[in-house]
């Protein structure tokens, strides 16, 4: 079986840069201390069901088995119900009204992305476990990454890496010393309408490259202020280069398995703004998605072309491709500082559901918050509402930041420290008014009721023998849970009507993690 130990490297790498950054946010510096042996990997903790509730609403959790190909759907009593498997290592999967799956997957033969989460690979797999649908894009320019989302017409959006060399980057006036000597990674969104079984028309695109501004080069044809230009992207935030290594270098890390294969002394920090999550808004024709390494979010007008999305008028909003909102980190548009900045590393943005208490706010799981003190860094869930005229459009005042001030909901672990997953997550609003969160790295999925309560809890306790190409096992720590997106189903969803979801005879089995060796004194 093929490898996804792409996405082992990147959370490694990922997660020693979240511990090592330094807090720049004094609000909580009063609170308890926490323990010094916080595991935020869940690593030999009892695994399954913890907690179940009477009462709460039916359905049933949707995940990926982290190193394999399977997804599971498990019931509220902690037992699985059904699964899909696909034909290389499951990351995401979103279920489809018919019973099938949308699922996107790691397929490890693709050149020059080597970390960043790319997986290059779309299936569509039906109940009884028939691939409907396949596409690829993975190639030396362009890969699909991250997330994606099925609109209800049955196109997918997607967001993909799109490489840059370093001479068109530094035209676009990014900084030398900011810009990979094989150039940066920057970000596209594409519309796949599938065709056939085997490939797809992408019917429409958005390029963040037509989108950016800069003050550094004024001899370039995209200068100006950014704090005049919300509407655009300062080409120059992200963050700095990894120190530069020699190519050996690179090699011995990847021998040890801290590198991906493509990673090259030329390409480190290629991984600029890294997109992470996606959802589309049918109503409002508007896309929505997240830049971790930006700490924000941003939203953008999908009823233009493809022509009209490459500049700045046109659409529905009369905004072409610009950006309608942005929200977390105002000092990339030059309009606050860190005192300002509200996201840390976010993942998985989405709207409340028409119907949901809440509907049209933006759920987020803001995933790194710093801790001031000699505590550690934790993580909340975030409702906000984005202020609107009467029209519909976002509001912004001159001068000012995009609104609002704080989120009008709020979750976070009583204790603070219990709850941190400093990559990977997600969270979503149910009909109920709770809140069903993810905790990806330690794959801990939990309901949470308005107030706080916790009133159903389950850990993951599966994974899969994916080895590497050469027949290697992938390593086991840290991630050896993990989940990148979990998510709630409804009862009542269209894609279980009629369907047999009793549990599994037997029951898939728990892998247990072999106990840390122990040291003779």
């Amino acid at each position: 079986m093929k490898k996804i130990s792409l996405l082992l490297y990147v959370s490694m790498c990922f997660t020693l840069w979240s511990y090592s950054q330094v807090p720049n946010n004094d609000s909580t510096s009063k609170k308890t201390a926490p323990p010094k042996d916080r595991n935020m990997f869940g690593l030999h903790i009892p695994r399954g069901l913890k907690i179940n509730t009477p009462g709460i609403a039916d359905g049933y959790i949707i995940f990926a088995v982290p190193n394999s190909p399977y997804v599971y759907l498990l019931n509220r009593r902690g037992e699985v119900v059904h699964e899909w498997k696909g034909s290389y290592g499951a990351f995401n999967a979103y279920l489809q009204n018919d019973g099938s799956i949308m699922l996107g997957e790691f397929d490890p033969d693709f050149p020059t992305f080597g970390f960043g989460g790319p997986y290059g690979r779309l299936q569509k797999i039906s109940w009884d476990n028939k691939i409907l649908w396949n596409f690829e894009l993975a190639n030396d320019t362009e890969i699909i990454h991250h997330d994606f989302n099925v609109m209800p017409n049955g196109h997918i959006l997607a967001i993909a890496y799109e490489a840059e060399s370093y001479d068109r980057a530094i035209a676009m006036g990014r900084k030398p010393e900011k810009t990979p000597k094989d150039g940066p990674w920057l970000e596209k969104i594409i519309e796949i309408a599938p065709e056939g079984k085997n490939g797809g028309k992408i019917v429409w695109e958005w390029h963040l490259k037509d989108h950016l501004i800069q003050d550094f080069d004024p001899k370039k044809s995209n200068y100006g202020k950014p704090a005049d230009h919300p509407e655009l992207l300062d080409v120059n935030m992200g963050p700095k280069l990894p120190p530069a290594i020699s190519q050996d270098s690179v090699e011995a890390l990847q021998a040890k398995g801290m590198e991906g294969p493509n990673a090259t002394a030329g390409n480190l920090g290629a991984d600029i703004f890294h997109f992470n999550a996606i959802k589309y808004n049918a109503d409002l024709d508007q896309i929505v998605f997240s830049s971790p390494n930006l700490s924000e979010i941003f939203i953008i007008d999908h009823s233009t072309t493809t022509q009209q999305a490459a500049t700045h008028k046109g659409g529905r909003w009369g905004k072409g491709g610009d950006f309608l909102y942005r929200w977390g980190n105002p000092k990339n548009y030059q309009r606050g500082d860190s005192t300002n900045e509200k996201l840390f590393g976010q993942h998985d943005v989405r709207w409340i559901q028409k119907g949901y208490p809440g509907e049209g706010d933006l759920t987020v799981y803001n995933n790194d918050i710093p801790y001031m003190g000699d505590s550690m860094n934790y993580s909340m869930i975030f409702e906000i509402k984005p202020p609107t005229d009467s029209k519909g459009n976002y509001y912004l005042e001159a001068n000012k930041t995009f609104g609002p001030e704080k989120p009008v909901w709020t979750y976070m672990a009583p204790d603070t420290i219990s709850f941190h997953g400093s990559f990977i997550s997600g969270a979503e609003r149910l009909k109920s008014g709770n809140t069903f969160i993810n905790e990806g790295p330690k794959a801990r999925f939990f309901e949470v009721t308005p107030d706080g309560k916790i009133v159903w809890e389950y850990l993951n306790p599966y994974r899969g023998n994916i080895t590497e190409n050469n027949g290697d096992p992938t390593p086991l720590i840290p991630m050896t849970y993990f989940a990148f997106r979990a998510n709630f189903i409804g009862a009542d969803h269209p894609g279980l009507a009629n369907k047999k979801l009793e549990p599994l005879v037997p029951q898939p089995s728990p892998f247990i993690l072999p106990a840390p060796p122990t040291t003779n004194k």
